[in-house]
């Protein structure tokens, strides 16, 4: 269900309802590219149904889904036949195309092409929790969440959210818990980590599957090398890999969270939803505990 997750708090001054955010996204539904555009984004319906609402409610949990169609054009195909329409504008003309001439070529080409090119489609999870005040995006990026931020704060009056900091940084408490060789409460530290210097020298070292409490990753940790990623595991029963901006990559649910499910469908939404954001109601308030709380907003 979740991958990813990227955590921000909602001001606590936006109350709509279920309905009324349903009805501020039906005019941003989703449509595929025209013959000439290259990116298009809008919101689907999350549970799959053609037709089918675009805000689905799950156990007081509001589900949405973002698309995003790209189209493939690569800049050298571009630029390729670019240069063959100067090569024949010299070779018919005798003129050599100027710089201007010849950037208002790659546009008409990059244009003429855009018809032909192909699509790639791919989608963002959207997850608020009203109780919590919360917004929980499974987007693989930060520039790609700030563009679901952006459409969610268009389309809906008084929507406004900041990004969740702590007391303590990600990379900071990560150090303290190799350097220590103690996981805080609740939580176990995993087989991977990235290490990265903060001189000039930028030097990375990445573990993967490797044991992480050795004296070696600890002289990395004090020859300065921070933490950027480091996996971990929450009450066996969810792993994940944290990153230094607070950001849960390779979310994965382990097979003890779904022993309670095990006669649903494979294809189940309510219960995929359910079991997912159960189990993260219950991580993120203890991982936000180990990095020493979360720093409130004014």
């Amino acid at each position: 269900m979740f991958k990813n997750i990227i955590l921000y708090r909602i001001d606590a001054s936006w109350s709509a309802s279920a309905t009324q955010v349903e009805d501020s996204l039906q005019a941003g539904r989703f449509v595929e590219c025209g013959a000439s555009q290259e990116k298009s984004l809008g919101w689907i319906e999350p549970r799959g149904q053609t037709n089918g609402p675009l805000l689905e409610s799950v156990a007081g949990q509001w589900i949405a889904k973002l698309m995003v169609e790209t189209k493939a054009l690569p800049a050298s195909v571009v630029n390729r036949k670019a240069q063959e329409r100067a090569a024949h504008i010299e070779a018919t003309t005798g003129r050599k195309p100027g710089k201007k001439e010849t950037r208002d070529l790659r546009d008409d080409t990059r244009l003429a092409l855009l018809p032909q090119a192909f699509t790639k489609q791919s989608s963002v999870l959207v997850w608020i929790d009203r109780e919590a005040q919360l917004l929980l995006l499974d987007a693989a990026s930060q520039a790609r969440a700030d563009e679901v931020v952006t459409l969610l704060v268009q389309a809906l009056p008084g929507f406004a959210v900041t990004l969740v900091n702590t007391q303590t940084s990600p990379a900071v408490a990560m150090a303290d818990w190799l350097l220590s060789q103690e996981s805080p409460s609740g939580f176990s530290v995993d087989y991977e980590c990235e290490l990265k210097a903060a001189d000039e020298s930028k030097a990375v070292v990445r573990y993967a599957r490797h044991r992480l409490d050795i004296e070696e990753v600890q002289q990395h940790v004090k020859q300065g090398k921070l933490p950027t990623r480091l996996a971990m595991t929450w009450t066996d029963r969810v792993s994940f890999v944290l990153t230094e901006g607070l950001q849960l990559k390779k979310l994965a649910f382990l097979d003890v969270v779904f022993d309670s499910a095990s006669s649903a469908k494979d294809d189940d939404f309510d219960t995929d939803v359910a079991l997912a954001t159960g189990e993260l109601c219950k991580l993120l308030p203890d991982l936000l505990a180990a990095l020493g709380g979360e720093i409130a907003t004014v």
